[in-house]
């Protein structure tokens, strides 16, 4: 089940999205990724835990190729963490919340 707190990206609006002063964490998954399926619930807790703080985002690579080719992602799950449109650190594969928490406050 999808959390209404995290926003589902595509190519045409990824730049507005991200160029906010609050940090935004999105997640470049595909259905099929059995990793990007294990961290979702995770992902989607984050985007409770920090909401208010930070915007939380998922992109499905398979549906929109552009923005997963400008960022150069090769593998998924890629999570970056954006500050005003520019990338302010990114963790690739399955990591534990932990991780994901330490990548999170760099930005706040």
């Amino acid at each position: 089940m999808a959390s209404d707190k995290v926003l589902q990206l595509n190519d045409a609006e990824f730049d507005s999205a991200i160029g906010s002063d609050q940090p935004t964490l999105v997640d470049f998954w595909a259905p099929w990724c059995g990793p990007c399926k294990a961290i979702g619930p995770v992902v989607e807790e984050l985007a409770e835990e920090y909401e208010g703080k930070l915007s939380i985002a998922k992109m499905n690579v398979d549906d929109n190729p552009v923005t997963p080719g400008k960022f150069g992602i090769r593998a998924i799950p890629t999570l970056i963490l954006f500050r005003g449109g520019e990338v302010v650190d990114q963790i690739t594969g399955a990591v534990g919340k932990t991780q994901l928490v330490d990548l999170i406050n760099k930005a706040l």
